[in-house]
């Protein structure tokens, strides 16, 4: 029998009752306050708008010295059925060590049965492991100390295209994404944007590998450099990699030529810093309807 979202989302709630439970304290599991009410709401009444997917961050003591190590969760509407997004981050942590704990927190994901609950477990591996990376980072600024400060670059693209419905193509969007450490969005129907940020040579990568071999329609609108004596990661407005989808004007659900509601994607926009990207994307000024 096939799976539904609504039980999905009934596992979704009891993981998250479980992690609140191992993690008491204020502070130490970062959720906003209608995500849990929201998905509640849907589950009495699952024939209205899917709710928003489920993120949140938790915030773990790693050794003796109880470093932080925060994993950030975004979890989409099918998880466990589905893999969870998970990232690991550190302030103590440099880009590299970061880079190799979160390579090998995604294969311990992926070696996990499909529909079982995972990130209880991501907790604990993220205890176990973190500890030589975070050893072998402070060893490389303790030899670093004396050089000259080396600055980054975070590379953000802005992508168009007249529309994404294909599966095989957004699986193909979301695993290179994934695998190039890049975060940011992919806006499925009509019209299709995608969000990447993250190193230039990784963006650039991205781009390269979702044009080929022909992919019509497409075209990168704007590319936005910021430079930093810190982390990249410290200047990225999104915290995953998202499958964004808003309900279609009308009823063109059925059909595979529906429009997204633009207004949505607006606000949407605007939550993260990026309301102007409305008018390089698709030539007018964006305005949301007065409420």
């Amino acid at each position: 029998m096939a799976v539904t979202v609504k039980e999905c989302l009934e596992l979704q709630l009891l993981e998250v009752e479980m992690l609140l439970s191992m993690f008491p304290k204020e502070g130490e599991i970062k959720l906003d306050e209608d995500a849990v009410p929201g998905v509640q709401r849907y589950l009495r009444n699952d024939d209205g708008a899917l709710p928003p997917q489920l993120e949140y961050s938790i915030a773990i003591d790693v050794g003796e010295a109880r470093v932080k190590v925060e994993l950030q969760v975004l979890l989409p509407h099918m998880y466990p059925h589905v893999a969870p997004q998970l990232f690991a981050r550190s302030n103590a942590l440099h880009r590299e060590q970061q880079l190799q704990l979160n390579t090998g927190l995604a294969s311990h994901i992926s070696s996990l049965d499909s529909g079982e609950l995972c990130v209880c477990g991501a907790v604990q591996w993220v205890k176990d492991h973190s500890l030589p990376y975070l050893e072998n980072s402070k060893i490389s600024s303790e030899s670093a100390s004396k050089e000259v400060v080396v600055k980054e670059t975070l590379h953000r693209m802005w992508i168009y295209s007249h529309h994404i419905y294909r599966q095989e193509l957004r699986k193909k969007i979301f695993d290179c994404a994934r695998k190039l450490n890049l975060t940011g969005f992919c806006l499925t129907g009509k019209p299709g944007v995608i969000c990447v940020e993250g190193l230039r040579e990784n963006c650039e990568e991205f781009w390269r590998v979702i044009r080929y071999p022909n992919w019509k329609h497409i075209s990168c609108k704007h590319v936005e450099n910021i430079e930093t004596e810190g982390s990249v990661d410290n200047l990225r407005l999104f915290r995953a990699f998202e499958d964004l989808q808003f309900q279609a004007h009308g009823d063109y659900g059925l059909r595979n030529d529906y429009h997204m509601d633009l207004g949505q994607f607006l606000e949407f926009l605007r939550q993260h810093q990026s309301g102007h990207i409305f008018q390089i994307l698709f030539g007018v000024e964006g305005k949301l309807s007065d409420k």
